[in-house]
């Protein structure tokens, strides 16, 4: 957990605000890092977690929250972390045989066309679950790390908005919890169809969204000191002049990262 971000966000785990979907993407960079804070920070403050891990493995995740402090071995026992480790269940699904057993989360696998009603209606069953149970969890919390690779494997980028719009009715509005998604953006040719590509998906995101976390690499390229820069935007719920915006490069480090507002630090302007 790092916390000069959480004061550069007016938040702790003692005290944040219900109801926040978070976005936060990357371009030419890897914004990974603030997925391991915000898990870490979410479990600290005692909330159920439902984390859709797409892209890596669970051991991964456990390494990296193992030195901020936070035992994911433990949380997922206890039943405050649900885990979908999605490459463990897409294997499942391709080799044929474990496909009835499983989750259906990823039944998008199967038919792309069909959408992300399965991987919507697993957080919907956990974070539901989460309100009422034995156990007395703070307000349910969704992660996705990240949204964007379902594009890839032919799920529309319509698809995914509108897992993203029913995952944010269930968390934020009705359950009162928060969301935090990552997008990856890479780049892209102009003539791409207007129906595919991560750029399209970030756009339709945003507008969603409360909070918007957007990391890339320096304008003036590598740094040692410096790893890149990140635009945190506070979006304006009805009003547009009332988004603010606040530009901070950082620096990531073993167990954390320090974040700089732009030119105060020594490295780079």
């Amino acid at each position: 957990m790092f916390a000069e971000l959480n004061s550069i966000l007016n938040t702790s785990p003692d005290s944040f605000k219900p109801g926040e979907f978070i976005l936060v993407s990357d371009k030419h960079t890897d914004a990974s890092f603030l997925i391991h804070h915000f898990l870490s920070f979410y479990l600290r403050a005692g909330c159920k977690v439902c984390f859709l891990g797409l892209v890596q493995s669970f051991s991964h995740y456990s390494a990296i929250s193992q030195r901020l402090g936070v035992s994911l071995t433990q949380a997922r026992e206890k039943g405050q972390l649900v885990f979908l480790e999605g490459l463990k269940e897409s294997l499942g699904v391709l080799l044929q045989g474990e496909a009835s057993k499983g989750t259906r989360a990823v039944d998008f696998l199967r038919d792309p066309s069909s959408g992300l009603r399965g991987l919507y209606d697993f957080v919907r069953d956990n974070v539901r679950g989460a309100v009422g149970g034995g156990e007395e969890w703070g307000p349910p919390v969704l992660l996705v790390d990240d949204l964007s690779v379902v594009l890839s494997l032919g799920v529309s980028v319509g698809a995914a908005l509108d897992f993203s719009h029913y995952c944010r009715a269930t968390v934020c509005s009705e359950l009162q919890g928060s969301m935090v998604m990552l997008v990856r953006c890479e780049a892209e040719e102009e003539e791409e169809s207007d129906d595919e590509g991560s750029e399209r998906l970030l756009r339709g995101l945003i507008h969603q969204c409360s909070l918007t976390l957007q990391v890339q690499g320096l304008p003036t390229g590598y740094c040692r000191d410096i790893h890149g820069q990140v635009e945190v935007c506070w979006r304006g719920q009805c009003d547009r002049q009332q988004t603010q915006k606040k530009l901070f490069q950082y620096k990531v480090h073993d167990k954390g990262a320090s974040f700089f507002a732009r030119g105060m630090s020594s490295a780079v302007l």
